[in-house]
């Protein structure tokens, strides 16, 4: 049975500025889809420059006061915060999978990642005294101590995939930190961006605290630019990374860039094969593989190929595809036109590499939602890891198996084939299996018997390589973009 959607049109959306949901004064209006329907649920304004600069100097103004907020009063308005998520939790799922496409399973675990950050960063805000040091009579008559401060106002720049887990990723911390934001949304589910950031407002932050403006490239170049802002968290493409990490540099501003992934699972033959087959559902199909740590890659070692291969082929042939809203649905649709045709071409091209079809999902129909962006999951083989497809992230339902003849083979592939460091899992009831590839797999975050290595909001997520680049990684490692040290010598006597 469909659970009933929030509303089914949010209006045209607003932007947050100084504390105030103000309408835009921009001609610039892009429209907001269902993608299960293909029908508008939203309209959007992008921000001229003259409002960018406006959040900009509200966030400025606000930071002067926020930073000087006692610690402990910080903290109760993120447990404030906290509690008003989770009085909307159902609200914010409902929200989101309308507008991401996601199931509503994945997205009641997306928003709990939300409130993990939150409980994370209030654990943070009063860890901070505990990074402070301080030498008593150092040299004689002399003291020295540490201390930690915020720097200011960042801008953060939330991907279409992940809006709200990637909101928590670091707007909690820059709050926690006494800092104060800019958001600027993925254009591709604005309805999510605006919703999180009401039901934060109601938390009671300050005026300006938190800003949210939704623009582009041109509008983040523009507040990244300006001199109030002194750094950027980013999750989102290697392309768009990689040009921001360079403004950063330039700029002399701090930054947590997180990119592309492209991730493996590798099976060992002692590996329970009947449990490894739905953590590879999720790894491979889970968000409709629209997620920074999900797999692309299967690689399964020694002679029980060909079984995994049938039940994971059969285990994929039967899940369910729909609109997210039902909870018997366990594939939805693509966030965006764009992302099923980006789909659509990467399997022509790895078919023309030489791969080989074993579950082709290019030609489901979806009863009811004729017009929305499916495909059903895609299974191919055949795949050699020095073919393009095997070294560039999919961002689909599309899983690539691959055949491995040893441990060693697996890791040099993970390590070498690819320039991209997110993940890497292992499927093994060996420990010192399971140990080595921990050691030696050159990836930020390894799991195992696992199909995700999601790490806990209380880990940063720990991506390597061309997958990470800037002052500090996200979640609770991002306390270290947002913060400086200054250390202190006193003589006294």
């Amino acid at each position: 049975m469909l659970l009933p959607e929030v509303k089914k049109h949010y209006g045209k959306l607003k932007f947050l500025i100084d504390g105030e949901w103000v309408d835009s004064k921009s001609s610039s209006i892009e429209i907001d889809t269902n993608p299960a329907t293909d029908e508008p649920i939203a309209e959007f304004p992008m921000a001229t420059k003259e409002e960018a600069i406006m959040a900009v100097e509200a966030a400025q103004r606000a930071f002067q006061t926020w930073r000087n907020v006692p610690l402990r009063e910080r903290a109760y308005m993120l447990f404030t915060m906290h509690h008003k998520f989770r009085d909307n939790f159902e609200m914010l799922c409902r929200v989101l999978t309308q507008d991401h496409g996601r199931t509503i399973g994945e997205a009641r675990g997306s928003v709990a990642r939300v409130l993990e950050n939150i409980e994370s960063a209030c654990g943070a805000a009063y860890g901070l005294p505990k990074q402070n040091e301080h030498v008593i009579n150092l040299a004689n008559g002399i003291d020295e101590y540490l201390t930690w401060e915020p720097l200011g106002a960042f801008l953060i720049i939330t991907p279409g995939n992940i809006p709200m887990h990637a909101w928590s990723s670091f707007v909690p911390y820059a709050l926690a930190a006494g800092c104060t934001v800019v958001i600027s949304p993925s254009r591709q589910d604005p309805v999510a961006a605006e919703t999180i950031n009401r039901v934060a407002l109601e938390a009671g932050f300050p005026k300006g605290v938190i800003n949210m403006v939704h623009g582009g490239r041109n509008i983040n170049k523009e507040i990244l630019h300006h001199p109030y802002i002194k750094g950027v968290g980013f999750i989102g493409s290697n392309r768009a990374g990689w040009e921001l990490f360079g403004m950063c540099g330039k700029l002399g501003k701090t930054s947590s860039i997180n990119g592309n992934g492209k991730n493996h699972v590798v099976i060992m033959p002692d590996a329970d094969i009947d449990a490894a087959i739905p953590w590879l559902l999720r790894a491979c199909f889970g968000m409709t593989g629209q997620r920074c740590l999900g797999v692309d890659n299967v690689v399964v070692v020694g002679n029980i190929y060909d079984e995994v291969k049938g039940k994971f082929k059969e285990a994929a042939s039967k899940m369910k595809l729909g609109y997210g809203l039902d909870p018997e649905t366990e594939l939805g649709p693509y966030t965006t036109k764009g992302g099923l045709e980006k789909i659509l071409e990467w399997t022509e091209k790895s078919l023309a590499e030489g791969a080989k079809m074993v579950l082709d999902g290019r030609t489901v129909k979806v009863k009811d939602y004729p017009k929305g962006y499916f495909l059903g999951p895609i299974i191919i083989e055949n795949v050699d890891p020095d073919m393009a497809m095997a070294k560039e992230e999919a961002f689909g339902a599309v899983a690539a198996m691959m055949r491995g003849e040893s441990l060693d083979q697996a890791i040099d592939w993970i390590n070498t084939k690819t320039d991209l460091g997110h993940s890497a899992c292992i499927m093994t009831s060996s420990g010192k299996n399971a140990r080595r590839f921990i050691r030696e797999a050159n990836v930020g975050n390894v799991g195992v018997n696992v199909g995700v290595a999601q790490p806990y909001a209380f880990f940063p997520l720990g991506s390597r390589r061309q997958s990470f680049v800037g002052t500090a990684k996200s979640r609770l490692a991002s306390m270290r973009m947002f913060m400086d040290e200054k250390t202190v010598t006193t003589r006294w006597v």
